[in-house]
């Protein structure tokens, strides 16, 4: 199959990818450019034309938007899709009555006007046969040759709301990761994953082998797209739970929901708040309804139709938007000084704790963006509630600035790596905190404001001098311990770095104990006490690791 190298359908049993690591939001940028010449030369995009319910997407159909540094694909209406049947023939069961049930009770908006994009070449395809009225897309060969159509949504927007899913992941070079993590790490894969869900689009991706066994490897987290616990075929029961939620709607509230850009957070509310064990609001507004990764036996597909039927125009709930308003996380820390902020998206934030602080600050801002053709003071937010999802409460301390929570001062201490849950041995390094609005009948999806931790480090910290918690010693040394890292976020070193305080309480310098048993002492500013300045360098260990050398000048 022709594929970008080190790309490779999920599933656990595939052969061994080539080393080389060539794909990612990287190889769109350059495919994009590839493509752009051409695109160029076209005088206006011709819109793909729908026949027997199948779409073929080629390069005459995108118009290049450099203020969305996106393609936008002319896609003509599929005129037939509403005179397909409902549900395929042979499709039966409890979901299949309900939903057959409310189309001769009075109607239900069904899939017409929806969009499938399979992104692994039919590896891991929605039974189309289940869902007559969806419009499935057919790549053309200018495009997969290009292979923008593989791997992560990002290239291309369309006209309508879109179900997709890509069962692959990145397996060859030094950074094999789901693509979950390859969104969450890769330089604009943030912003992409937010845009492709403000226009309605949801994907469903596996978290290949980065939720597996004892580790959660995800640095953030958000509800942008949907991460499924597995590998190839993970994703299958989300799409069908998916597909029969979108048919299930009443046509006006689908259609409002579409019109305001809200289809991706209310099918993310649906979800949650239908999933096993979710039976109240408190029980929603806590980390149970709200992982980084979803299990397919934990969906409850009859009740995310009930409640997608339940909702009306006049009751669905907002998108919650964030901001940072202060904060102390910097562009520069860590002995790489490198920048703590991973990302800021609308509805999700992401810091990385890399300075030797004990304690981080975040003042962050909450709005909402309410239906449209509400009346002012209706259809928006009337609160916001701010929980801690995941981290350890007696270190993080959540002060609302107001009545109705439009802002918090949110401050973490130092977590060490732990379990993600109390009856779980998964560990993490991942603090999440979910902020939902309330609009007077359901709360929302959530927006996430998540710190990570790099856990691979053993810290030390004690109360100092004026009561407040300070840094003793930090062991970079995580190969020697075996404690795995993401080479893309983070560092190891052959050292233990021990800090040097003077009679004032502030940081004066450190002692470094070396592998060798050497000890190197410099002071705040990595200067050696006959003048050298100290400086770090990367250079590449096994396995992709990134590991530090020190040099004297």
């Amino acid at each position: 199959m022709n594929r970008p190298e080190g790309l490779k359908m999920a599933s656990s049993a595939a052969s061994a990818a080539p080393a080389r690591l060539c794909c990612g939001l990287a190889l769109a940028a350059a495919c994009l450019a590839a493509l752009l010449p051409a695109m160029s030369a076209a005088q206006t995009p011709v819109a793909a034309q729908v026949q027997d319910g199948v779409a073929e997407i080629t390069a005459e159909a995108l118009e290049w938007r450099p203020e969305l540094a996106r393609f936008r694909v002319h896609l003509q209406p599929d005129d037939g899709a509403a005179s397909r049947p409902l549900l395929g023939a042979g499709v039966e069961g409890a979901e299949a009555r309900l939903l057959r049930g409310w189309a001769a009770e009075g109607g239900v908006a069904g899939l017409a006007g929806v969009i499938y994009d399979n992104r692994d070449r039919g590896h891991s395809e929605i039974d189309r046969a289940r869902f007559p009225q969806l419009t499935a897309l057919r790549y053309g060969a200018d495009i997969r040759r290009q292979n923008l159509d593989l791997g992560l949504a990002g290239p291309m927007l369309f006209p309508a709301t879109v179900l997709g899913n890509s069962s692959t992941a990145v397996t060859g070079g030094t950074s094999p990761r789901s693509l979950p993590r390859l969104a969450m790490t890769s330089t604009d894969g943030p912003a992409r994953a937010a845009q492709t869900a403000l226009a309605n689009h949801l994907y469903i991706y596996p978290a290949h082998r980065d939720f597996d066994g004892e580790r959660d490897l995800m640095p953030a987290n958000w509800a942008y797209f949907v991460a499924t616990r597995g590998s190839s075929y993970s994703d299958q029961p989300f799409l069908d739970a998916f597909a029969l939620t979108l048919a299930a709607f009443r046509p006006d509230t689908r259609a409002v929901m579409e019109r305001g850009l809200l289809v991706v957070p209310t099918l993310q509310m649906i979800m949650r708040r239908s999933l096993a064990g979710i039976n109240s609001d408190e029980s929603y507004l806590s980390g149970w309804a709200h992982p980084v990764v979803f299990e397919g036996r934990d969906l409850r597909v009859e009740r995310m139709m009930a409640l997608a039927r339940a909702l009306t125009p006049e009751t669905l709930p907002p998108q919650v938007v964030v901001r940072v308003v202060d904060e102390d996380f910097a562009d520069a820390a860590g002995l790489l000084g490198l920048g703590e902020r991973l990302y800021d998206t609308p509805s999700a934030i992401a810091r990385l704790w890399r300075g030797w602080g004990a304690r981080r600050m975040l003042h962050v801002a909450a709005s909402a963006l309410p239906r449209p053709g509400a009346r002012a003071g209706q259809g928006g937010a009337q609160r916001f509630e701010w929980v801690l999802l995941r981290g350890d409460p007696g270190r993080v301390t959540i002060l609302p600035q107001d009545a109705e929570g439009r802002s918090a001062r949110i401050v973490i201490d130092w977590h060490e790596r732990r379990p993600d849950g109390p009856r779980s041995q998964r560990q993490t390094d991942r603090v999440d905190i979910g902020v939902f609005a309330w609009n007077g009948h359901y709360w929302s999806a959530p927006a996430f404001v998540t710190v990570a931790f790099p856990g691979h480090q053993l810290r030390e910290y004690q109360t100092g001098p004026d009561g407040a918690p300070r840094l003793v010693a930090v062991d970079h040394d995580a190969v020697s311990r075996g404690a795995a890292f993401d080479p893309v976020l983070h560092y190891a070193a052959p050292w233990r770095d021990t800090a040097l305080y003077g009679p004032d309480g502030a940081l004066a310098g450190w002692e470094r104990r070396l592998a060798d048993g050497g000890i190197l002492r410099f002071d705040v500013n990595g200067r050696t006490a006959d003048g050298r300045q100290l400086r770090h360098e990367e250079t590449p260990g096994a396995g992709g690791s990134r590991i530090l050398r020190m040099v004297l000048d």
